[in-house]
This record gives C-alpha cells, structure tokens and sequence, in this order.
C-alpha cells in the first residue's frame, strides 16, 4: 500500500540490501504473539509524510471540486434556481450545496487509495519478462473478462506442460499503485524458488486493465481470477494459495472467505495489510475526528478484521517489523483474529514493500505451500534444483537462501 501523496514505484524497484544474518521470528497457533509496536514508529519522515498527505489530499480535493463545479454548473445553478422559486427560500439551496459537497468527498476518496499512475505511465507501460531480460518460456499475457464485463489483464507463469497440472498455483493480489510489471521479479522468485504457477492480477483501473478502481470491482477482479484458474485444465484448481499484499491482502481475505470458495482455494497467504481503510486512515492522519465518521459516507472500506474470522483455510502471517505505513500490530490483530489454521512470521528488517526481499522468506512461503499441498521440499528442488540461485540472482540483497528460522510445531498450521 502507498501512503498518500508519497512516491512508491512497486515492490520489484526497491534496491536495499538487508542484513545476511537476520532470521525470522516464527509464531505458530496456540503460542503467546509477539511483541508488536501499537503504532507506527514516530518518527521526522513520518511526520513529514502526513503533512505531505494532508497538502496533496487538499490539492486533490479542491482541483476536483473545480472541476465538478464547472461541470455541473449550469445544470446544478438551473435546479437551485427552481428550487428557490417554488420553495420561497434558502432552505432547498443550502441542502443542494451540502449533497453535493458530500458527493464529492465521498467520490475523492479513491484519490487517497489508488495510484495507479505511480510511478508515471504506469497506465501505459506494463514491463513484461522480455524487457527485464527475465527468461520465462511458460509466460503468458492474457485478459480476464469480470463479472461485470471489465477486461483485466493479467501475467500467467506456469511451469512445463509435464508438471504445470501437478504443481500448485499463486494468485498474486499486489498493492494499490503501479501496476504487474513492477511485480514481475516477485513472481518469478515465486515460480522458481517455491515451484509453484504464478498468476498475477490487474485490478481495474491499473495497468492495462479497464475500467476504474473500487472496493466492489477489486472483489470482482479477484473473483474472476480465481475462476479462470478454476477453468484451466493446465492448473491444478484443488491447489490454489492466495497471495496478497498490502491492499492485495484485503482482496485476499475477502476472496478466501467467500463460502462459495471453499473447497476452491487451499490456502492463503497475506503481508503487511491492514484490518481496515478507516483504521488505516486514523492512523495515517491521526486524527481522533475520523473514528466519528459514519462508515455509511466511507466509500472503500476493505473490513478485513470482520472478514478474517470467516477464513477456513490455512493461513501464513508474513509480517515486517519495520513496516513504516501499515502498523504491524494490524497484522498481529489480525492474526490473533484468524481462526483457521495459522502462522505467523515476523521480518524484523522487513518494510513495507520490501519484506519479500528479507531472507529467508522465500523459504517460509515454499515451506507453507509444500506443506498444506502434500509436497514435500526435496520434490520441489528436485523438479527445479537451480531455483534458490535463481531468486539470488534477480533480487539484489536477498541474503542467503538456506536460512532456518528457528519453528515451533505445538499447531495444526
């Protein structure tokens, strides 16, 4: 997720270089949760940020209110008038003003939650394989018709056609700016270092994909996702994992708690996302005032503190202790929530969007895959034995791959 008005370009660009001998902190169900800051760290950039925050949304907002006062002026000064003359007041007028106004703050809020043109063109280009010079022969570009008739794109990398069916499948929910291309390294550590097939989906509105942004078309997407790969005789649909991060994550909850998915989805696995928009928004601008709003004028409210409880299938925590937008005792509270079958792993280096670079994480997602798949570890490598060298490669900083976090074994998780 990106913090407002604050340039995230996509996970795939960070270059910092973790420490090679951090390890992981592993909690299993049924063990006390780890300590967990209750806020963000307060720190100089951070307050730095919510000014910057408040200023952009301010801009945001006043250069849309212009732009819808100009649109609508005629037609919204002809009904005022009418209103005036036949109600012999002031009254009618007052509350045309206030309706519209609230219109408009309920409709600027997709200013404060999407950015899909961050980094710029990102609505134009999408990097596929070819031009990062990543070498993928089961790479496929496709497009998902939606329930509701938007075409989004997505990046299928599937494995040879002689293990494809057997292996299982990632579905990759990303943050809330830049678009798939910028995810491509992920999902190519993915495929490789976990063996599994890797979709990753567009929402609406980024990329490539049509149509504009919302809490309900993003269900929408991930919906149809999930039933493509469910119709595909290549992809084996009783081993789907759902992966997502930040934002991803609470279109990963929703999905997996879905009833009518159970049975379709076999695991799922969620980084650094939040229990809630309004949560995350008393927490970006700290400001007391927001816990008043009624959730009715709140447009994205992505509950997934409510949603978690419903999960049924297995599920990994991948939580970084450094995370400077999205607190990690969200991440806490959501797992002490969950009550399915559960793990959580803590990366005390790991920010916002660069815990997937901390090591040892590929192996915490290939351990938790193989484990609730009925794989094993040695089948993995033993059909792509080149695939830790491999994520060391593409990702700068990635540290050792055969770290052993130190693991409890007290649950069914």
């Amino acid at each position: 997720m990106v913090k407002p008005s604050v340039h995230r370009s996509g996970d795939t660009n960070s270059q910092r270089r973790q420490s090679e001998d951090q390890v992981p902190l592993l909690q299993e169900e049924g063990e006390e949760s780890p300590e967990q800051p209750a806020e963000a760290p307060d720190k100089p950039g951070m307050r730095r940020g919510i000014v910057e925050t408040a200023m952009s949304f301010l801009g945001k907002l006043f250069k849309t209110l212009v732009l819808q006062v100009w649109k609508w002026s005629s037609p919204g000064m002809l009904i005022a008038v009418l209103f005036f003359c036949y109600s012999g007041g002031g009254v009618w007028l007052s509350l045309l003003v206030f309706i519209t106004c609230l219109g408009l703050f309920y409709n600027a809020q997709d200013l404060l939650l999407y950015y899909p043109d961050q980094p710029d063109s990102s609505r134009i280009f999408v990097p596929n394989p070819a031009v990062l010079g990543i070498d993928c022969s089961g790479f496929e570009n496709i497009f998902i018709e939606t329930s509701d008739g938007i075409k989004i794109n997505a990046f299928l990398f599937k494995h040879p056609p002689s293990v494809s069916p057997m292996v299982p499948t990632i579905l990759f929910f990303h943050g809330n700016a830049g678009n798939i291309g910028h995810r491509l390294v992920n999902a190519v550590v993915f495929h490789s270092a976990c063996h599994c097939n890797v979709l990753l989906v567009e929402y609406r509105g980024f990329g490539k994909s049509e149509g504009e942004p919302s809490e309900e078309g993003l269900y929408r997407d991930a919906q149809a996702a999930l039933n493509y790969l469910h119709n595909r005789s290549d992809i084996n649909s009783k081993l789907i994992f759902v992966f997502g991060r930040s934002l991803g994550g609470a279109v990963a909850i929703d999905l997996a708690c879905n009833p009518k998915n159970r049975g379709g989805i076999r695991g799922l696995i969620i980084e650094n996302t939040f229990t809630s928009i309004p949560d995350m928004g008393r927490c970006l601008f700290n400001l007391e005032l927001l816990r008043w709003i009624p959730h009715g004028i709140v447009k994205n409210k992505y509950f997934s503190f409510r949603k978690i409880s419903s999960v049924k299938v297995p599920t990994l925590f991948l939580s970084g202790a450094a995370d400077e937008l999205v607190p990690p005792a969200m991440m806490n509270a959501l797992y002490e929530r969950c009550s399915a079958p559960k793990k959580m792993a803590v990366f005390e280096n790991g920010s916002h969007n660069d815990t997937w670079q901390v090591p040892g994480y590929s192996d915490i997602v290939r351990d938790h895959i193989a484990r609730h798949s009925g794989m094993t570890v040695n089948n993995a490598s033993r059909h792509n034995p080149d695939s830790a060298n491999l994520s060391r490669h593409l990702v700068r900083g990635h540290g050792r791959h055969s770290e052993t976090p130190h693991e409890n074994t007290n649950s069914n998780g």
